[in-house]
C-alpha cells in the first residue's frame, strides 16, 4: 500500500507503508502517555477514547488493556478494523497503526500471555477486564505540519522547546 506524502517542493509522493512494528515504533510508544484507540460499531459509528495502558509486544501485536471500555469492546466484537495512535506531544510527532483487534477474555488460554506486560503496568490498582489484542496492517507517520512546511528549521529539539513554552511545562533539572 503507498501513502501520499508532501515533497518539500509542495508535491505529493507516494511512499510504501509499513505494516510491522519497528523499534523506532516502539520507542515512540513508550514516549507516549496515552494511546488513541479508534474502533466502529456495525453501523460504522466511530469511537475514539484514551487508553494508558499499552504495549508494542512484537513486530506485529499491539496490546491495550481493558480496564473501563465496554463500548471499544462491543465495537470490536462488531467491527474488527481499528486504528491506534500514539504521540509524543513535546516532539509532536507519532504513529497511526490500521489493524484488526481481538477481544481476549481472562477465560481464555492465551490471556495471560497477551496480560502479561500490561499488568505491571495496570498494578493492582486498574483490573484489566481483557485484552485487545491488534494485529498491525499499516503503520503511518504522525507528524506536525512544521516537519514539512519548514524541514531546514525543524528539529524535534525546537518543537520540543516551543511546545514545552506553549504548554508552561518546566522540565525538571
Amino acid at each position: 500500500m503507498l501513502m501520499p506524502l508532501l515533497s518539500m517542493s509542495g508535491v505529493f509522493t507516494l511512499e510504501p507503508m509499513q505494516s510491522t512494528l519497528t523499534s523506532e515504533h516502539k520507542a515512540m510508544a513508550q514516549r507516549s502517555v496515552l494511546c488513541w484507540l479508534a474502533t466502529a460499531n456495525a453501523q460504522g459509528q466511530p469511537n475514539v477514547s484514551p487508553k494508558e495502558v499499552f504495549a508494542l509486544v512484537d513486530d506485529e501485536h499491539i496490546v491495550v488493556a481493558n480496564i473501563a471500555s465496554p463500548t471499544s469492546a462491543k465495537n470490536i466484537h462488531a467491527n474488527a478494523q481499528v486504528c491506534l495512535s500514539f504521540v509524543d506531544v513535546f516532539a509532536q510527532k507519532g504513529y497511526k497503526v490500521l489493524g484488526t483487534a481481538r477481544d481476549v477474555r481472562p477465560t481464555e488460554a492465551e490471556f495471560a500471555h497477551w496480560a502479561k506486560p500490561l499488568q505491571a503496568m495496570a498494578g493492582d490498582r486498574f483490573p484489566i477486564r481483557s485484552v485487545f489484542v491488534i494485529r498491525a496492517t499499516a503503520v503511518e507517520p504522525i507528524i506536525a505540519p512544521s516537519y514539512r512546511l519548514y524541514p531546514s528549521e525543524t528539529t524535534e529539539a525546537s518543537q520540543t522547546e516551543a511546545a514545552l513554552r506553549a504548554y508552561g511545562v518546566k522540565r525538571p533539572a
